[in-house]
Formats: C-alpha cells, structure tokens, sequence
C-alpha cells in the first residue's frame, strides 16, 4: 500500500520539476501554453505540497504497518510460549 503512495509521491515531485522549468523557459519557446511564469510557479508549488503529503502519508502508512507486523509477532510468540509451558 506504501509503495503506491511513493509512486504517486515521485510522479508529482517530478511535474512539480516540469513545472517550475517551465517558468524559467521564455514565452518565445512555449506557443500556446500559458506564458506566464507566476503561473507555471504556482502549479509547481502545487504538485511540490501534494507530492509531499503523498510521501508523508506512504511513511505512515509503512510505519503502521511495521508497527501492525510487529505487534502480531509478537503475539504469535507469546501464544507459543504459553503452550510450551501448558504442554
């Protein structure tokens, strides 16, 4: 599940590199898209936050699961110990 949530956190970081070169590209080289550089800057900043919040969520997301992993283990041995001294 984490996995997806780094996918999608590397896919906007990546737009958000896209974006913020094409507010240093000049409107010459760029017919037809939005000219404006603030514009371009503004959408960088966008996917920037967004992908962010997406690595965030993929951390914690990983760390409960580890946290969930961990706590049946450890469940799971208590349990066989505990036969162990029935048995």
């Amino acid at each position: 599940m984490s996995r997806n949530f780094y996918i999608l956190a590397v896919t906007l970081l990546f737009f958000a590199l896209l974006a913020g070169g094409m507010a240093l590209v000049p409107s010459s080289f760029q017919p037809g898209l939005p000219a404006n550089g603030s514009l371009w800057r503004t959408i960088a900043t966008f996917f920037l936050l967004c992908g962010l919040v997406c690595a965030l969520i993929g951390v914690m997301t990983n760390l409960f699961e580890q946290v969930e992993r961990r706590s049946d283990e450890a469940r799971q041995a208590a349990r066989r110990k505990r036969r162990k001294r029935e048995g």
